[in-house]
C-alpha cells in the first residue's frame, strides 16, 4: 500500500520544528529514520497531514561524554552509532550488547534513538534500556525545555509522554557505579524479530554483597518495566539460589504478558523467569570478577 498524500517540511532548527508542529494543529508527525512511521503510513494506520523531517538539525546528532559523567545522546543518533560507539561500549556495555538485537542492520543504519523511544513499542530494546539505565529524556516544548525521567516516559503501548507539539532532543544516561556487572537476555523467533520476552540486569558489588540491583523486562506488559521487588530481594539477601528463586517468583507475579499467535501469557511468564535467572547469575559473575566477558 501507499500512504495518503501529505505536506513535507525540513526545518533547520529545533525552534523551526516546534513551530511546524504548532502550525500542523495536531496533524503533524516528526520523521527522522522513519523505520516505524513509514510502514504505519503505508498501511494507513496513521495519516499525518504534514511530515516534519528533522534530519537537518545538526545539534540533534551527537554522542558525547557528559562533564559530570555518563553520556549525552542526541535524538538523531542512529542505532548503529550506539552499537559501534567506543564510549557506549566503555560506559554502558549492556546497551552496546543489546543494540545487536535491534531489528536488522539496514534498520539500525537509519533508525534513531529518539524515534524508537518516542514510538514506545513495549517489545523494543531501547525503551527498556532507558528504564534500566535511569535515562533522563530532554524534550523541547513551545515553552522551552523539560526533562522526563524514563520511569515516567512510557505510558502505554505505542504511547509516550511526548505531547503533540513537543520533540525529544537529547537523552542523558548517568554513569553506572563500579564495580558493576550486567547481562541481557532475549528470546525472539528469528534474529531481528521483536522479542517474545527479554530482560536486562545490572548488579553493583560492594564487599561481597549486592549494593544496587536493577532488573528491567520487556515484551511482558504494555510498557517496559522495572522490577523493584525483585531488586530489593537481591539487595537484602544477596545472590543465592534461594534469593534468585524468590526474585524470579516476584517477577512472574508482577508481569502481565499478552497472549498472541507467538505465545501465551503462561509461556511468556515462564520465559521471563528463565531469562531473569540466567541474567542475574551472569551479572553477578561479572560484578564479582568471575566472568570477564
Amino acid at each position: 500500500m501507499k500512504p495518503n498524500s501529505f505536506a513535507y517540511v525540513r526545518p533547520n532548527t529545533i525552534e523551526e520544528a516546534i513551530m511546524a508542529l504548532i502550525e500542523s494543529e495536531g496533524d503533524g508527525k516528526i520523521i527522522a529514520g522513519g523505520q516505524s512511521l513509514v510502514p504505519m503510513m503505508n498501511f494507513r494506520l496513521v495519516s499525518p497531514a504534514v511530515l516534519i523531517d528533522i534530519n537537518r538539525i545538526k545539534e540533534l546528532s551527537k554522542l558525547e561524554p557528559h562533564v559530570d559523567g555518563g553520556v549525552r545522546i542526541g535524538a538523531l543518533t542512529r542505532h548503529h552509532t550506539l552499537e559501534t560507539s567506543a564510549e557506549i561500549q566503555r560506559q554502558f556495555p549492556i546497551l552496546h550488547h543489546a543494540m545487536s538485537h535491534v531489528a536488522h542492520l539496514a534498520i539500525r543504519n537509519r533508525g534513531t534513538i529518539g524515534g524508537s523511544i518516542t514510538h514506545a513499542d513495549p517489545a523494543a530494546e531501547l525503551p527498556m534500556m532507558m528504564c534500566l539505565l535511569n535515562a533522563q529524556i530532554h524534550v523541547a516544548t513551545p515553552e522551552g525545555q523539560r526533562v522526563i525521567e524514563a520511569a515516567d516516559f512510557f505510558l502505554g503501548p505505542l504511547t509516550s509522554a511526548v505531547e503533540e507539539n513537543e520533540l525529544v532532543t537529547e537523552i542523558y544516561l548517568p554513569s553506572l557505579p563500579d564495580p558493576h556487572g550486567w547481562a541481557f537476555e532475549e528470546v525472539a523467533r528469528r534474529s531481528g524479530d521483536f522479542a517474545l520476552a527479554a530482560t536486562g540486569v545490572i548488579l553493583v558489588a560492594q564487599d561481597g554483597r549486592v549494593a544496587q540491583a536493577r532488573i528491567g523486562v520487556m515484551g511482558v506488559g504494555d510498557t517496559p518495566l522495572r522490577m523493584p521487588e525483585a531488586e530489593a530481594i537481591l539487595v537484602s539477601d544477596g545472590v543465592t539460589d534461594q534469593s534468585i528463586e524468590r526474585a524470579i517468583d516476584s517477577i512472574r507475579e508482577a508481569v502481565d504478558p499478552p497472549t498472541d499467535l507467538h505465545g501465551s501469557t503462561q509461556y511468556r511468564r515462564h520465559l521471563i523467569g528463565v531469562l531473569a535467572n540466567k541474567a542475574i547469575k551472569q551479572a553477578w559473575a561479572r560484578a564479582t570478577g568471575a566472568h570477564d566477558v
